[in-house]
């Protein structure tokens, strides 16, 4: 029963994670493309049974089935991504935010690397936290504030800092927290 709690909670997380995130040109698509290649490693691991005993990962029988559908979500937001970055003549919205960070909880469930979704989608849980402090501290001292504004990608902004920069450094943290994820490979 805990089990059905955390996957609920999980792919909720992540699919409101990404829509905290989608709030700049391809600031969210970028992660989500980052996220669908470490998923795609993972997959390909867990649906090979030689491997997956040598790298001390939970064998899941078909989930090797699920490389081909993380290749396929990674091609398909790069292809996104193309109309998507700065100055952007697309617009993910909504519907595209929550379904692909619906698609990356679920992936990170089939394939039982629930746990490293934390850090594979480690900037979404950022924005995610940036924005629940806020708020918890908005509330509880009536009216102060931690950051300028949230989630903490606009707190930068309104720091000066270019659309871009902010866009890119945080492309940037995710990737370092993806290598990080590709990391535990090993050390299990």
């Amino acid at each position: 029963m805990g089990y059905i709690f955390l996957t609920v909670f999980l792919i909720v997380g992540a699919s409101n994670g990404v829509n905290l995130t989608d709030g700049l040109d391809g600031l969210s698509i970028g992660p989500i493309v980052i996220a669908a290649v470490t998923y795609m490693g993972f997959a390909y691991v867990a649906g090979h049974i030689k491997l997956s005993d040598y790298l001390q990962i939970i064998y899941t029988p078909g989930c090797g089935e699920l490389t081909v559908f993380c290749g396929i979500l990674a091609g398909a937001a790069l292809g996104f991504l193309w109309f998507n970055s700065y100055p952007a003549q697309v617009f993910m919205g909504d519907v595209g935010s929550l379904s692909l960070g619906g698609i990356i909880g679920t992936i990170a469930v089939i394939t039982k690397q629930e746990l490293l979704l934390i850090l594979v989608g480690g900037l979404f849980v950022i924005e995610t936290l940036s924005v629940i402090f806020q708020v918890g501290f908005f509330k509880m001292t009536n009216g102060k504030r931690i950051f300028k504004m949230a989630p903490i990608h606009h707190h930068f902004e309104l720091k000066g800092w270019p659309e871009s920069k902010v866009i890119v450094r945080f492309w940037i943290i995710a990737i370092v927290l993806a290598l990080l994820s590709l990391s535990t490979l090993k050390l299990r």
